[in-house]
């Protein structure tokens, strides 16, 4: 079941709002990262080093929740719950660079190191909560 982002929410995406990402451990324990992330109008998409934990745990698990809070306004935000639907290192490099434009304002990722290799991920939304 996919939900819909509501248009009155998605300017969350498009500003530079550190997301929680909320990924799901090998105990069941929830596990939360501050990401970087955007919307592609149907995909809330994130950005990680392979390797790194909320990158195990989405490959093994498949699900994971965003949320996304208005720094000016605390009582407007949306959750995305979802299940990841796509990893993939193809784009995953153009794609941290277009983050780093819009958080940073640089066009190339600047915290890059020489080993690592780019994943993006795609998550579906399967849920919605919204307040504001």
């Amino acid at each position: 079941m996919t939900a819909s982002i509501p248009d009155t929410h998605k300017t969350l995406f498009e500003r530079p709002i550190i997301a929680s990402l909320a990924t799901v451990m090998p105990d069941g324990r929830p596990q939360v990262n501050p990401v970087w992330c955007d919307f592609d109008g149907t995909h809330v998409r994130v950005n990680s080093a392979a390797g790194r934990q909320k990158d195990r745990n989405m490959k093994e698990r498949g699900f994971a929740t965003v949320l996304l809070v208005d720094p000016e306004n605390v009582f407007f935000w949306i959750e995305v719950r979802g299940r990841v639907v796509e990893i993939t290192t193809d784009g995953a490099d153009a794609h941290i660079d277009a983050l780093a434009k819009k958080y940073l304002g640089e066009d190339k990722y600047p915290f890059r190191t020489p080993d690592e290799t780019r994943v993006l991920y795609k998550i579906l939304p399967e849920r919605v909560v919204i307040s504001g």
